[in-house]
């Protein structure tokens, strides 16, 4: 029983300790009743945004649904002001497209209030939440 609380605290402390930003955007990916659409434009928009660099880190939370629905949180911290909102306009863009080409009947949704803002505390009490390295972002 010790090792099992050791373990669960040493996790908690690394997934705690490895979050650089305190501020998130939360982006949901709802299901209508064939599966949520894909994540490849909003993941596609964040590594042209981000070049080579390293600096906009992304959770997903699955398992929210019978059907696969979840949710994407951006970490926007590193990003400048000008940046941020550069960032969010372009995130608007790629997600209305998204929505706009989906066939209204079989396919799901993406929601995103860009004023909506998720914080640090929140994320460490989700569960199924795992991080996106960069590797995924292609």
């Amino acid at each position: 029983m010790k090792k099992l609380f050791l373990t669960i605290a040493v996790f908690s402390c690394a997934f705690f300790f490895a979050q650089k930003s305190e501020n998130y955007i939360e982006i949901s990916y709802n299901s209508i009743c064939c599966g949520p659409p894909s994540s490849s434009p909003v993941m596609n928009y964040i590594n042209s945004f981000q070049g080579k660099k390293n600096n906009i880190e992304v959770y997903r939370q699955s398992r929210l649904g019978r059907e696969g629905e979840y949710k994407l949180f951006i970490g926007i911290d590193a990003l400048s002001k000008s940046k941020k909102a550069k960032f969010i306009k372009g995130l608007e863009t790629a997600i209305n497209s998204q929505n706009k080409a989906r066939n209204e009947s079989s396919d799901g949704i993406v929601n995103f209030e860009s004023q909506k803002i998720v914080k640090k505390e929140k994320l460490n009490t989700l569960n199924n939440l795992t991080i996106y390295k960069k590797e995924n972002l292609k």
